[in-house]
């Protein structure tokens, strides 16, 4: 699915919520330029580190 810009997440929330599928549907992050080509995870307690490329298969994972 792609990425809607920042001001039309809320409008893409309530389209997918509508379905029974995507009662739960939540917004998990934000692009930023600050790190292009990099995930940044912020910690829980509060700092931040970059999730790396996986080597081997590319599975699910949960951070």
């Amino acid at each position: 699915m792609p990425v809607p810009p920042a001001e039309h997440a809320e409008a893409a929330l309530q389209r997918m919520r509508a379905h029974p599928l995507g009662k739960r549907a939540a917004v998990v992050g934000i692009v930023k330029e600050e790190h292009p080509g990099m995930v940044v995870a912020r910690t829980g307690i509060g700092g931040r580190r970059v999730v790396d490329m996986l080597v081997a298969e590319q599975l699910p994972r949960i951070c």
